[in-house]
Order: structure tokens, then C-alpha cells, then sequence
């Protein structure tokens, strides 16, 4: 039988959140042309531009299902890939996307630019402490955006995975920049955001357990969410809260995960969300899949030897999140090296931009002084000033006979299409870490507010020693492969198709 999350004399919510939470986070407040290019080896070099058509760039109310790798929900009913381990991956506010939300309450581009911004603050400030940026309060005070802690925001993809016993499904948002998963539980002690599906009532599971505040487990919290966990009776208790000031608060317990039906997890270690408020758009929770050892990637290492890929969809179609090495897609991938750390993000090299097929005049020690990571949840790529600098001006530079306009939030670089049907684009790529050169989707170039502003889809960081963050709008159709045990990070092109 499941144990019990509540009685009336065991809990006061009230004080177990000032403690946890609050109290937790006020304290925390005080280049070389040559490589190896994707797809089939042939070089960008003799592609120079793509012609977009402006109604692919616009927001899409039919659902486009990918055909590789996942079964369509209209064929079957099953939410999981018929193949082990691999899940469909859609975005959470996109025409795929199961949720089915009030398009009254779908966010605007503008919105999603403002919250992405949230979370970039967050994500400088998170490695600022962990490699010892700020030094002083007024530093901190400075950096870090108003009630924010030291957890990054939400995504905007989802996958479903089934929760408990009986298996009750939960769609997740899913987050390689988040460590621990949670998901609303009944009851809802304080509060919970509105969800399309059941909240998860972890009385009606078999399966479900309290982890106990003694455990090593729930000492374990500490790295994963940046708070110290808390004790109610003998039930050690979580507290998260991210950048955009979404949180949750519940109980840490065990619980049986399932990703597939021959990939079932049992004691998978979550939290159970008493007290949740947040822009989760209808998500009933959210899957870590960073680096600690809480993580969905941690904790399935057994099965799945820390491997995983995915391809991230356009908004109005579907891709994939798959677990082990037969889940990628291409055929041949090009992997650079991660790059060895113990923060919980993904860090890897990026050496050079080419644009239209030439190599931008920028330094290798630009992308060196801060570094990149790779992250599923931040939007829109940011570079380091000088590099986000040679790259703007080439761009203006290609698209002249295009009329700029205003900027729309942190995308300086924009232009009125509303009378074209099609534009031609130069070609962007990446130089990564071992001459790997991976060619970005269209779509991952021009961000469009609208069809009288369709922006360059890049921002450049405050300053020099802010971290390169390579974002999903870059990431968008292509398959990206973690082999963490294997220390490398994998390219491909078409995973989504």
C-alpha cells in the first residue's frame, strides 16, 4: 500500500515552506574552415543560402506528425515510441501538443522572449556562484533577476511517461538544465496551476513511498534543486523554485516510472508537488535531465549507460526523446567532446560561426573565456558579445534588400516580410570542439514575432564571462546525441523527419 503523504496533525504546510523555500532562497538572494559537416560529409560551402517561405516561420494550428521514430496519435493509442525507451517529444505550446490548451492562454513571442530572459539570468547566476563570480552580495543583488533562485525556469517541450499503479500518464516538460523530476500530487496542500491531465494521487499507487528525512537520498536534494531539503515528521520535503519565480514544494518519495513497456523503472526517486504555482502550460510536471545524480539520465544509468538523444520538433510537428544508444536517429552522427565538469549543465566547445558558407573573423578565445552548454530549455542561443557582434553585422550585411524594423525584446536584428512570401537567407553553422561543423534549420535562424518582424534568432550575452548558451530554436530538427559516461555530445541532421 502506499504510505500516506498527510494527516492532519503531521504537516503545516505553511510553516514547512517559509522554512524550505523561502527562507532557503532569501538566503540566496542576500577559426578553421576545414571539419567535418553534417550530413553525409558535404561541406556548407556550397550552400550558401536557404529560401524560406514566411508561412513556415509563422505559428501552425495543424499538427504535422513526424513519421520516424514515433507512433501518431491518431494510429494509436499508446503514449510511447513502439521502439524501448524512446518517447514522443512535442512543444508544450505547439499544435502537437496533447495538452490542448486555450490558445487565449498561450504565451506570446514576446512573453516567451521575456521569460527566456528570466532564465538565462538564472542560468549566469547558477554557474556565477559555482565558480565563484560573485563575491559580495551586491553582486549577487546586481546579476540575479527579482525573485529568482538558483534553479533555472522551465522548458517548452513535453514527453508522457507513466507514473505509478496502476500507470497513471503524466505529460512532463523536459529539461537537460533541471536535475530533479516532480509532478502535482493530490492533495493540493497550498495550491496547483490548472493541468489537462489528472493530477497524480499517489494514495491510489502500490508503488508509492516517502523517501525519510535521514536518508542519503533526501541529502541528495541539496545539489539538485539548490535548496536545502526540509523534514516534516519523519518525510523529507523539497523545495524548488526557478527563474521566471514558478516553484514547487512537496514530499520526496519513490515511485514506479515507466517510459515504454518494457522500460519500467520501479523506486524512481521524485518529488511529489504538495504547493505548485508556475507558467508550466498545462505540464503536470517536469523531467530533469542535467548531470546530477538525480536525474532521470542518473538514475536509469544502469539500463541505459547515461545515453540519450532526442530532436527537438518546430512547433506545429513532433520528434522524439530516446534513451540508450539504438534510440538516435542519424545514421552518422559527428560527436565533439563534453567538456568535463561538475555542474550539472552540459558544456562542449564552440570554435567558430560560418555564415553563408565563410568563416566569421572572430577569436577562438572569445567562445574560451566563458564557455557553452548545450540546454533544452533556453530559447534563443547567446553569445558572447564579440561573437554575437561579427555575426549581426554579417547578416545585415547579406540581407540588405530587406527592410530592418523594430527590435522585439532581446532580438535587436529584425525585418519586415509581411509582403514577401519567400526571402533567401544565408546559411548559419557551427564550429565545434574536434572540426565538427553542424548547419542550422532555417527555422533555426529567424525567430518570427510576426510576419513584419522576423528576427535574427541569436542575442549576445552582457558581458564577456557570461556563458555561451546554445539554445532549442538552433536545436530545432537537428538529432543531438548525450553519450555522458562516453564524454561526448553527437550532431545529426533530420532527426525529426
Amino acid at each position: 500500500m502506499a504510505t500516506p503523504i498527510m494527516n492532519s496533525s503531521s504537516i503545516s504546510f505553511t510553516s514547512v515552506l517559509s522554512s524550505v523555500f523561502l527562507v532557503s532562497f532569501f538566503a540566496i538572494l542576500c577559426s578553421s574552415n576545414e571539419g567535418y559537416a553534417l550530413g553525409g560529409g558535404e561541406s556548407l560551402d556550397s550552400h550558401r543560402h536557404h529560401t524560406v517561405q514566411i508561412s513556415s516561420l509563422l505559428p501552425s494550428s495543424v499538427c504535422s506528425s513526424s513519421t520516424k521514430g514515433t507512433l501518431s496519435l491518431s494510429l494509436s493509442l499508446s503514449r510511447y515510441n513502439s521502439k524501448k525507451g524512446s518517447l514522443k517529444l512535442v512543444h508544450k505550446h505547439g499544435a502537437c501538443s496533447r495538452l490542448n490548451q486555450d490558445q487565449a492562454k498561450v504565451p506570446t513571442a514576446t512573453q516567451i522572449l521575456s521569460r527566456d530572459q528570466s532564465r538565462v539570468k538564472s542560468i549566469q547566476y547558477r554557474i556565477g556562484l559555482d565558480v565563484g563570480k560573485y563575491d559580495n552580495l551586491e553582486g549577487r543583488k546586481s546579476t540575479i533577476p527579482a525573485k529568482s533562485g538558483r534553479t533555472i525556469g522551465s522548458g517548452n517541450y513535453i514527453v508522457t511517461v507513466g507514473l505509478g499503479t496502476p500507470k497513471k500518464d503524466q505529460s512532463l516538460i523536459f529539461d537537460t538544465g533541471s536535475d530533479l523530476t516532480w509532478a502535482q500530487c493530490q492533495p493540493c496542500v497550498r495550491s496547483c496551476y490548472d493541468q489537462k491531465e489528472p493530477i497524480f494521487n499517489p494514495s491510489a499507487s502500490k508503488s508509492y513511498k516517502n523517501i525519510s528525512c535521514s536518508s542519503t537520498q533526501c541529502s541528495q536534494l541539496t545539489s539538485a534543486t539548490g535548496t536545502n531539503p526540509g523534514c516534516s515528521t519523519s518525510t523529507c520535503v523539497y523545495g524548488i523554485q526557478y527563474g521566471d519565480s514558478s516553484f514547487s514544494v512537496g514530499y520526496f518519495a519513490t515511485e514506479t516510472l515507466t517510459l515504454s513497456q518494457s522500460d519500467v523503472f520501479p523506486n524512481f526517486l521524485f518529488g511529489c508537488g504538495q504547493n505548485n504555482q508556475g507558467l508550466f502550460g498545462g505540464a503536470a510536471g517536469l523531467l530533469g535531465l542535467g548531470r546530477d545524480q538525480l536525474s532521470l539520465v542518473s538514475q536509469t544509468a544502469s539500463k541505459f549507460g547515461k545515453y540519450f538523444s532526442y530532436c527537438l520538433p518546430t512547433p506545429s510537428s513532433s520528434g522524439y526523446l530516446s534513451f540508450g544508444k539504438s534510440g538516435a536517429k542519424s545514421s552518422s552522427p559527428k560527436f565533439t567532446p563534453l567538456v568535463p565538469t561538475s555542474q550539472s549543465f552540459y558544456y562542449f566547445d564552440i570554435t567558430g560561426i560560418k555564415l553563408g558558407g565563410t568563416t566569421l573573423s572572430i577569436s577562438q578565445t572569445v567562445f574560451k573565456t566563458a564557455g557553452s552548454i548545450i540546454d533544452s530549455g533556453t530559447v534563443i542561443t547567446r553569445l558572447p558579445p564579440a561573437s554575437y557582434s561579427a555575426l549581426k553585422t554579417s547578416f545585415r550585411q547579406a540581407m540588405t534588400k530587406y527592410t530592418l524594423t523594430s527590435s522585439a525584446s532581446i532580438l535587436d536584428t529584425c525585418y519586415d516580410l509581411s509582403n514577401y512570401t519567400s526571402v533567401s537567407i544565408p546559411t548559419v553553422s557551427f564550429v565545434l570542439g574536434g572540426g565538427v561543423e553542424v548547419p542550422l534549420d532555417p527555422q533555426g535562424i529567424l525567430y518570427a514575432v510576426k510576419a513584419s518582424q522576423v528576427c535574427l534568432a541569436f542575442a549576445g550575452n552582457s558581458g564577456a564571462s557570461d556563458v555561451g548558451i546554445f539554445g532549442n530554436v538552433q536545436q530545432q530538427t537537428l538529432d543531438v546525441i548525450y553519450d555522458v559516461a562516453g564524454g561526448k555530445l553527437g550532431f545529426g541532421t533530420g532527426g525529426c523527419s
